[in-house]
């Protein structure tokens, strides 16, 4: 049975699907404004759905929904750290980001405690 968030999930998956097809790699990296567009809609929207799932009610995601979930966020993380001009392959756990962010309170830290991306 589908949890109430697959369509948010569905929408989640499409739009990274989208911007992967869509990106262009700065020419002069860093694009620091774009880096933080995909944290904001991609990765903080992926973490949020779980929170969401995960406070109140505790829903279960369907195994298909999750993936679907940790694919989009993994996806936006590569398009962040591509915009830094980092490749990276993302392979995290939406529930590691929602620890970090809980920690952090700041997606950008987030970003950086999972992919090290930007150098310090």
């Amino acid at each position: 049975m589908p949890s109430p968030y697959r369509d948010r999930i569905e929408r989640l998956a499409a739009d990274a699907r989208a911007a992967r097809e869509a990106f262009d790699p700065p020419a002069d990296p860093p694009d620091e404004q774009q880096a933080m567009a995909y944290l904001r809609e991609g990765v903080g929207e992926a973490v949020a759905v779980y929170v969401d799932a995960r406070t109140g009610e505790w829903e279960r995601f369907g195994p298909a929904e999750f993936d679907d979930l940790e694919w989009a966020m993994n996806a936006y993380l590569e398009l962040y750290a591509r915009c830094y001009g980092v490749d990276i392959e993302a392979d995290y756990s939406v529930r590691e980001a929602a620890e970090a962010l809980t920690d952090t309170h700041n997606i950008a830290d987030v970003a950086y405690v999972l992919t090290s991306v930007p150098e310090r």
